[in-house]
Parts: structure tokens; C-alpha cells; sequence
């Protein structure tokens, strides 16, 4: 007998319990709030995307069970994670998928020729911190303007970045600077649009520098989100998704198609990390996780 399927599960498969379950959901219109999905979520991924989550939107769970969440759904991978919590991560088979801890903040940054001192010693350290630990990306951020015209900025971000990227080379790991939203979200903020973050990528002009597109904040600033990606993916090392306006859920309550989305993420060959960083206003936050890697998982 052939393989009949019900959505993405194969009758063959199923279990007498199970198929009696999914005939009673149709039966009482339970379809995508009730049995179903639970099933569905047991599907493998595609493995065409690499997905993450942000570690920041699930502080209700500790890191040990944020790490069982993602193992539960069916990747392996946590974003914004500091060497404090790596040795749970590699106990549960979680990688760090973008590391974190050098930085002063989002507001004192390499823009900043007077933060230069500090963030050199700090990065140095980190560099090999993240390289001792087998992992790959280490977010640093450009910083407020504080008054300085942008091109100003993006010169002095170039002379603290050069001090540490040949570290950086050496060590096998991915300095990669955050474009953040300076118009709702950060203020000031300088890196708010991909142009000024291209620039400094090409005056750099190291595999070991990139950025890290966060589809929510550009949106915001530029829109465009499709055609930017083709046009600079290569400069793109890794990115953040989260809902237009509110910064929560991906699904169609907001404006941003993420299949589409992720569909051209995955037709330049990205073979990084795209990290679910929405804030969840649904009463099942990993209900909602859950849901934006089916929608991902293109």
C-alpha cells in the first residue's frame, strides 16, 4: 500500500491512537488550534534554513529548559548566549549560535573612539573565549551617534575594528555588528541602515566581519527586506526575525512575509543562522516558537 499524507504526517506512519485523534480534530474543527499541530511539530525540519532563538524572549524558562524547548521542536541552537551558559548549552547538544559578552552595551560602541580601549581588551578576550568553545559569531554594535556625522562614525568603527579583527582571523571567529532600528526601538542609534553597515563591511574587507541583518529593525528603517538581501547577502552573516509592528509574533497578524522571506535567504546559499528574536504576547510562547519555524522552515 502506498503512503497516503494528512498535511505533513503520513497515514502509514501513524499509530491507531493517533489517526483516531487527527478524524475526531476534523470531526469537531480543531484543524490548526488543536491536535494537529502537535503532531506536525514531530515532522523533521527541511534543513534549509538553520534556525535559532534568541535567548533574551524566553526568560520564563531557565537555559537548561530553553535548551530542551529547542531540542523538543527540532533544532539545536540558541542565540545571544554568554560563557556562563555555554557549558549548559553543550550539556543538552545546544549550540551558540550568535555569542555575546564583549560588549559595553548598544549604546557605547565601536563608533565611539573613546570606548576603543576598553572594548579592544574586552574583544581580544572574547575572541578567544569563543574559539576555546568551538563556536563561530561574536555580536559587537556600532553605538550611538552622540553628534557625529555618520561618516565620521564609520571611520572610527573601521580603526577599532582593524584592532581586533586580525585576532579575529587568526582565531577562526565572525565579528558580526547588529543594524538596529534608531526610530522606535535605539534611539540614536548609529548602524540603523544597511548602506552605513555595507560601507564599513567593504572598508574592512575580511571574511571575519559581517553583519547581522535584523529583518524587524530594517524594515522599520527601509523596507525593501527581499531586494536588499539580494543585492548584499553576502555581507549578511546572520539573521534576527521578529513581527513589524510590535516586534512580537511572525505570523499574518503582522506586515512582513517571512516564507517569502526566508525563501530568499535561502536562494543566496546562506548557510548561517536565522534566529527568531519576537517578543511573545501569546499565552503559549512556545506554541508561538513553535509556528515561526514552521513558517521559517522553507
Amino acid at each position: 500500500m502506498s503512503d497516503r499524507s494528512i498535511g505533513s504526517i503520513q497515514v502509514s506512519r501513524l499509530s491507531r491512537r493517533d489517526a483516531l485523534r487527527i478524524a475526531v480534530a476534523g470531526s469537531l474543527g480543531l484543524g490548526a488550534s488543536g491536535v494537529l499541530p502537535a503532531l506536525a511539530a514531530a515532522a523533521p525540519l527541511k534543513g534549509n534554513i538553520k534556525h535559532s532563538v534568541a535567548r533574551w524572549t524566553f526568560p520564563q524558562q531557565s537555559v537548561a529548559q530553553l535548551c530542551q524547548t529547542v531540542k523538543g521542536i527540532g533544532f539545536a541552537a540558541i542565540d545571544l548566549v554568554g560563557p556562563e551558559d555555554w557549558p549548559t548549552l553543550k550539556a543538552h547538544g545546544v549550540y551558540s549560535s550568535m555569542c555575546n559578552g564583549a560588549e559595553l552595551g548598544l549604546t557605547k560602541g565601536f563608533a565611539g573612539a573613546q570606548f576603543h580601549q576598553e572594548l579592544v581588551a574586552r574583544y581580544t578576550r572574547h575572541i578567544d573565549l569563543v574559539a576555546d568553545a568551538d563556536y563561530r559569531n561574536l555580536i559587537c554594535f556600532s553605538g550611538n551617534r552622540n553628534g557625529m556625522d555618520p561618516q565620521e562614525g564609520l571611520a572610527h568603527a573601521e580603526a577599532g575594528l582593524k584592532r581586533i579583527l586580525g585576532h579575529a582571523e587568526k582565531r577562526g571567529v565572525v565579528l558580526v555588528m547588529e543594524l538596529l532600528n534608531s526610530r522606535v526601538d535605539h534611539p540614536d542609534y548609529l548602524c540603523d541602515h544597511s548602506a552605513w553597515g555595507v560601507e564599513l563591511c567593504q572598508r574592512l574587507g575580511s571574511d571575519n566581519f559581517g553583519l547581522l541583518y535584523d529583518i524587524y529593525h530594517m524594515q522599520i528603517m527601509e523596507g525593501d527586506i527581499i531586494a536588499t538581501i539580494g543585492r548584499h547577502h553576502a555581507h549578511f552573516k546572520h539573521y534576527h526575525t521578529a513581527g513589524v509592528p510590535g516586534r512580537h509574533e511572525i505570523g499574518d497578524q503582522q506586515e512582513l512575509n517571512y516564507p517569502a522571506i526566508c525563501r530568499a535567504i535561502r536562494d543566496t546559499g546562506f548557510d548561517g543562522y536565522l534566529a527568531q528574536e519576537f517578543s511573545p504576547v501569546s499565552a503559549d510562547p512556545v506554541g508561538s516558537l513553535r509556528e515561526a519555524i514552521r513558517l521559517c522552515d522553507v
